[in-house]
C-alpha cells in the first residue's frame, strides 16, 4: 500500500479542524440586571401558562386581534358552534365583538389604502398585499392559511401565549407572576445545566485510581502460579 505524504501546512490545517476529545465551554457574556430581569419575568410568564392553560379560554381575548381571531377560530366554527358561543358570551359581548371587527377591517382597509400609494406595484409587499387580499383567512401569519380548525387553534393560543409573555395583556396583572420564585423552573434547569457544564470531564482526562491500581497488579503478574 504506498504512503501518502503531506505538506506540513496541510497537518497543521487537519490537526486544527479536528476537535479534541472534549473542550470546556466557554462562558456566555454577563447580561445586564435589566436584561436578566426581563429574561426571569418571560420564563415565568411561559411557566405560568404552561401551568395554567384556562388562561386561553378567556372571552376576552377575542378583543386582542378582532380580525386574527375571526380568520383563526370563528371562520372554522360550524353554525351550532357559533350558536353555543354567542349563548356563552351573551348579546352584548357578541355585539362588542361584531362592533370591534368592523372597526378592524375599516383601519386595516385604510392602513392598506396608504400602503398601496407608496409600494411600488411589481414589489414583493405588492404581492404580499395582494394574496392577503385574495384570502381573508391570512392575517399576519407568514401569508399561508391554517391547515384546518385544530392549527388555526394552536395558531391563536400560539398568538396569545406570545402576546401574554410579552406583557402586553393589559388586563393580567403580571407582579403576581412576575414575583412568584415558584415559576423560575426554567432558570433553576439553566443553572443546573451550566454547573454540568463547567465541571471538568475527569473521566477523560485523569485515569481512575483504581484502574490504576489493578493495571499495576497486573503487570507484576507471570501467568504462572507459585505455590
Amino acid at each position: 500500500m504506498p504512503f501518502v505524504t503531506i505538506s506540513e501546512e496541510e497537518a497543521n490545517a487537519t490537526a486544527q479542524t479536528r476537535a479534541p476529545a472534549y473542550e470546556k465551554p466557554v462562558p456566555r457574556p454577563a447580561k445586564s440586571p435589566a436584561k436578566s430581569r426581563e429574561i426571569r419575568a418571560q420564563n415565568r410568564r411561559r411557566e405560568y401558562i404552561n401551568r395554567n392553560p384556562k388562561y386561553f379560554a378567556s372571552t376576552e381575548h377575542e378583543f386582542a386581534d378582532p380580525l386574527l381571531y375571526d380568520a383563526l377560530i370563528r371562520q372554522h366554527q360550524t353554525p351550532a358552534e357559533r350558536e353555543a358561543d354567542g349563548k356563552r358570551k351573551g348579546y352584548s359581548r357578541v355585539l362588542e365583538g361584531d362592533l370591534a371587527r368592523g372597526e378592524a377591517r375599516l383601519a386595516d382597509l385604510a392602513k392598506k389604502a396608504e400602503e398601496s400609494t407608496v409600494t411600488p406595484p411589481g414589489s414583493a409587499a405588492a404581492a404580499a398585499t395582494t394574496v392577503a387580499r385574495l384570502n381573508p383567512t391570512v392575517v399576519d401569519l407568514d401569508l399561508l392559511p391554517p391547515d384546518g380548525k385544530d392549527e388555526a387553534k394552536e395558531r391563536w393560543y400560539d398568538f396569545l401565549a406570545d402576546r401574554f409573555i410579552h406583557g402586553q395583556d393589559e388586563d393580567f396583572d403580571y407582579d403576581v407572576v412576575d414575583f412568584d420564585e415558584a415559576y423560575d423552573v426554567m432558570e433553576r434547569q439553566d443553572a443546573q445545566d451550566a454547573w454540568f457544564e463547567e465541571e471538568d470531564p475527569e473521566w477523560v482526562s485523569e485515569p481512575d485510581e483504581k484502574t490504576d491500581q489493578r493495571q499495576a497488579s497486573r503487570s507484576g503478574e507471570t501467568g504462572i502460579q507459585d505455590f
